[in-house]
């Protein structure tokens, strides 16, 4: 059996190098069941190794001609001893330390000659939780696909003698209907010219803009600012996660006519400002985001990647939180509108075309020299929205590591899970040593946001005014007891 691959997921393989890999993870927190052995973790490691059969796509590894992958092709054998892998760490819940073993782990391409995932599986001596360190090529699927895909993985309630991990679960697929070929062809090539014509008319539009004729556009690609952490992405990585209640985050958006995005984006530009800020960096001008947009229609589960990415002006000039949430809403709604009126596909050719530029000047050093598409990258999904089980274990946390972009900046990547949002960022190490202060800023910009709506005195500027504890556990203790 071989599984094709489409022309975007094969994008992720050809663009990857030793310096950038293209692969999405995540750090998921479990909690040893009660009256569990000492060697549960051992057990457990011996378990998932055991199962050896493993199902398409965990089965296969990359066909490929000079190069250039054709399809995945199913595999006879896996080696279980690099796919599922068993570490020891003093202190899972010592939160920067954990962030920067991890971060050793996400910076390392996945052996391209096998099938490309992992499972790593992260224990300590003293605590009644471990980890999971899940990584898997970004070629597989976008994150919709993924969280889909692993979530076979998990039950609602603890089990352990039917338990089989989603390696080896059979995912059952759709059987397609069989279609007429010349019909197939037909509605293909019209497609092809609508999207192309439909492309045409994004490029125009911005040209327009450009020559300040129509100011009422998404932003013009590579007008990004840059900022200390934009630039050539170079081997070495580091992370940082935090959680919030998703209940605060509805209630907040009902308050203040936003979506959960938009007040997410604000926290997100607030926190990377109040970070730049530390480093001496301070800019009257607007950051930009990258934003996926999911072009799958209204219940379609079709695995690969199936998105788009354009950059969205986020806010500047106010120090009032309430005002730079409405400059953002503003300008995100200015990218949705355009998003609504073009054919799914034209965004999707647009994401590429804008794309193959920045990983041009990634791949002949020379990003530095370029503005940036965006400083950010946000992406969030929802998640199961009820207590999960791996086996029978309770997963307390699952955070979404992502890939870097070409031309640097920070990726961050939210889920929620069972009402709380969990959030992953991830960026380049070559000119800093820590995320940690960034997701403090993250946290402080959010409760801002919520006190600015009875107190109009607050400003971006009492950003960072708390004392970092940066020994907060891996699962923060206020969230969970609040639940």
């Amino acid at each position: 059996m071989t599984k094709k691959i489409t022309f975007l997921d094969k994008m992720f393989w050809v663009t990857e190098s030793k310096a950038n890999p293209k692969h999405v993870a995540s750090l998921q927190i479990l909690e040893i069941p009660d009256g569990a052995p000492a060697d549960y973790a051992e057990q457990l490691f011996a378990e998932l190794q055991s199962h050896t059969e493993a199902l398409v796509p965990f089965n296969c590894r990359v066909s490929s001609f000079l190069g250039y992958p054709i399809r995945l092709k199913p595999i006879k054998q896996i080696d279980m001893n690099y796919h599922v892998q068993m570490h020891v760490i003093d202190n899972i819940n010592d939160k920067p330390e954990m962030h920067k073993f991890v971060a050793t782990l996400h910076e390392t391409l996945l052996d391209r000659d096998k099938p490309l995932w992992q499972y790593h599986l992260i224990k300590d001596k003293a605590n009644q939780c471990f980890a999971i360190y899940v990584k898997v090529h970004h070629m597989c699927g976008d994150g919709a696909t993924l969280v889909r895909l692993f979530q076979k993985g998990y039950s609602d309630q603890a089990c352990s003698a039917d338990f089989v991990p989603v390696w080896a679960a059979d995912v059952t697929r759709s059987v397609r209907k069989k279609v007429n070929v010349f019909k197939q062809i037909l509605t293909g090539l019209w497609g092809l010219f609508v999207t192309l014509i439909d492309l045409s008319w994004i490029l125009i539009r911005l040209f327009l803009k450009l020559i300040r004729v129509n100011q009422n556009y998404m932003p013009i690609p590579f007008s990004g600012t840059k900022t200390m952490l934009t630039g050539q992405v170079e081997k070495g990585r580091v992370i940082s996660t935090l959680q919030i209640d998703f209940k605060r985050v509805k209630t907040l958006g009902k308050r203040l006519r936003a979506s959960a995005n938009e007040i997410m984006l604000c926290a997100f530009d607030i926190g990377v400002h109040r970070f730049l800020k530390d480093y001496g960096q301070t800019f009257e001008k607007a950051l930009y985001t990258n934003m996926p947009i999911n072009l799958r229609k209204p219940g379609e589960t079709t695995a690969g990647n199936k998105i788009a990415i354009v950059p969205v002006e986020l806010a500047h000039g106010e120090n009032d939180p309430y005002l730079r949430l409405r400059q953002i809403i503003e300008n995100h709604r200015i990218v949705k509108r355009a998003a609504r009126v073009s054919h799914p596909a034209s965004f999707s050719y647009y994401t590429l075309l804008i794309q193959s530029f920045s990983t041009l000047f990634e791949a002949l050093h020379i990003s530095d020299w370029f503005r940036p598409i965006a400083n950010i990258l946000v992406s969030n999904m929802p998640g199961p929205a009820n207590t999960l089980y791996f086996k029978d274990a309770k997963l307390l946390a699952n955070y979404p590591i992502s890939t870097m972009t070409p031309g640097g900046g920070v990726n961050i990547t939210m889920i929620t899970y069972n009402d709380i949002a969990q959030i992953g960022l991830v960026c380049c190490d070559r000119k800093i040593t820590s995320l940690e202060p960034m997701a403090q800023y993250f946290q402080e910009a959010f409760d801002m946001l919520e006190e600015c709506v009875d107190n109009p005195s607050l400003s971006v500027e009492d950003i960072g005014e708390k004392v970092l504890d940066i020994h907060k556990t891996i699962v923060d203790d206020d969230v969970y007891e609040a639940h």
